[in-house]
């Protein structure tokens, strides 16, 4: 890019008039979109809920079984736990990270 371009751009963003509302508020979907909408990613929130609770019962088992004579089962176990708590965390702040994306 240019610096002619560049100054522009920066230039046009600059002139903007201060008052108008760049991000307006957020207005209700059509019809029942919007109630179809919540009951999908509601059944999405606690399936990931459920498949972590589940990934960590059998992280617990991987790990307490591969306690002796199957050391890798043991370390494959203790290694997934900060992946599960990674995807945990993923799926309870999404709704806030895209509220802070968007």
């Amino acid at each position: 890019m240019s610096f002619h371009a560049l100054f522009l751009e920066v230039s046009g963003w600059l002139a903007v008039d201060p008052t108008v509302d760049l991000n307006p508020p957020a207005q209700a979907p059509p019809g029942k979109v919007g109630e179809a909408a919540n009951t999908i990613l509601g059944w999405m929130k606690w399936g990931g809920l459920v498949g972590s609770v589940g990934a960590f019962i059998a992280s617990g088992i991987m790990m307490s079984v591969g306690r002796r004579n199957r050391n890798n089962m043991a370390v494959d176990g203790a290694a997934g736990v900060p992946w599960i708590v990674g995807g945990l965390a993923l799926i309870l702040g999404s709704a806030s990270l895209v509220g802070f994306l968007i």
